[in-house]
């Protein structure tokens, strides 16, 4: 390959926007900002649903510290994805629209990762979560972020999976990329 780095692609799956109205939105904000920072220090490409909410707010932390940032859009076009979806076009250096609607986008985004973040959540963050166990990818779990985040160990207990994804899990965001960059290289 000419002697290029090819750079870990970290998929960042998460709560929208109604999860900023809450009490816990001051802390949830400073972890978001913490983990963009984090995936851009350690020069890894971002892949979000190019949505609004956390996955937002991780992408324009990465993008300001100088991280490659891909929206995977559910939309087939630009005007589709802000008129119809009601969804940003600032938020990623690149945005694909796939046309395949949330759930095939959600496919998409996790098949573009080499490693996935689940960062709160709601349904669309368990389709991810479930996508990304199924086809064995590192899965990273910010916990106390609340959602699916939070409910992850109980949801994984119920498989008969007998080659799983590696889970990992940690509070802190940048122990957290570490962890699954780690586990990354030792994959590969």
């Amino acid at each position: 390959m000419n002697g290029l780095k090819v750079k870990p692609v970290i998929g960042v799956m998460g709560s929208a926007e109604e999860v900023l109205d809450s009490n816990v939105a001051e802390r949830l904000i400073s972890l978001a900002d913490l983990l963009g920072k984090a995936i851009a220090d350690r020069e890894c490409v971002l892949v979000t649903g190019a949505t609004t909410g956390i996955p937002n707010l991780v992408s324009h932390v990465a993008r300001r510290h100088g991280a490659l940032t891909i929206g995977i859009s559910p939309a087939a076009s630009s005007k589709e994805h802000t008129l119809d979806y009601l969804l940003p076009v600032d938020g990623a250096d690149v945005i694909i629209y796939t046309g395949f609607g949330l759930k095939g986008r959600n496919v998409i985004n996790v098949r573009s990762a080499d490693i996935v973040i689940i960062f709160g959540g709601g349904i669309g963050t368990l389709n991810e979560f479930t996508i990304a166990y199924d086809e064995g990818k590192i899965i990273g779990v910010l916990e106390g972020t609340g959602g699916v985040a939070d409910r992850v160990k109980n949801l994984a207990s119920l498989s008969s999976k007998r080659d799983p994804s590696e889970i990992i899990f940690d509070s802190n965001p940048e122990a957290l990329i570490e962890k699954c960059l780690s586990a990354l290289a030792e994959r590969n």
